[in-house]
């Protein structure tokens, strides 16, 4: 059942990409140009996701369980830190520079764009480096002498700062 659901979830969002046209790589750098050619018509699209999200997140935590009886999980942190900021600027960057976002991406591929196949081959290849980055940080942490990690850590926590011979 929870396949159906999902498969039903991206369908409609992936209509929704459809009659918003914003897998269209033109459409969405028109949006962009707010100094050219502006096309502000993906505003109303954004402001309806963000209306229903907002709706759907103030039900969601009174929830304890999804629809499906699944446990809701939501996110925990609020916190804005550098690996969220860098992940939406690089997000920001690439979606300017192609018109694309991932999940446009996806639907404009079905189309046999050549952007798109190129974007999601470049997606695929940064998620790919990103994993493997993010598995040598681990390693290294987890196999690092004691003392080089709580260096490490006393950098990167503010609440180290100030502490003798640092």
């Amino acid at each position: 059942m929870y396949a159906v659901f999902s498969f039903v979830a991206g369908l409609v969002f992936g209509i929704g990409v459809i009659v918003s046209e914003v897998y269209r790589p033109a459409k969405v750098l028109d949006f962009l140009n707010v100094a050219g050619n502006w096309d502000p018509s993906l505003a109303l699209v954004a402001g309806g996701a963000i209306a229903v999200a907002g709706i759907a997140y103030a039900v969601a935590r009174t929830r304890t369980q999804t629809l499906l009886g699944t446990p809701m999980q939501l996110p925990q942190s609020r916190d804005i830190d550098g690996r969220l900021a860098l992940g939406s600027l690089v997000f920001g960057i690439g979606w300017g520079l192609a018109g694309f976002g991932p999940g446009p991406a996806l639907v404009a591929l079905g189309t046999g764009h050549v952007k798109a196949f190129l974007f999601v081959v470049a997606m695929i290849a940064g998620m790919a480096i990103y994993e493997f980055v993010d598995w040598k940080r681990r390693q290294w942490t987890t196999s690092a002498p004691p003392h080089a990690r709580a260096h490490d850590h006393e950098h990167a926590s503010p609440r180290h700062h100030g502490r003798k011979g640092h």
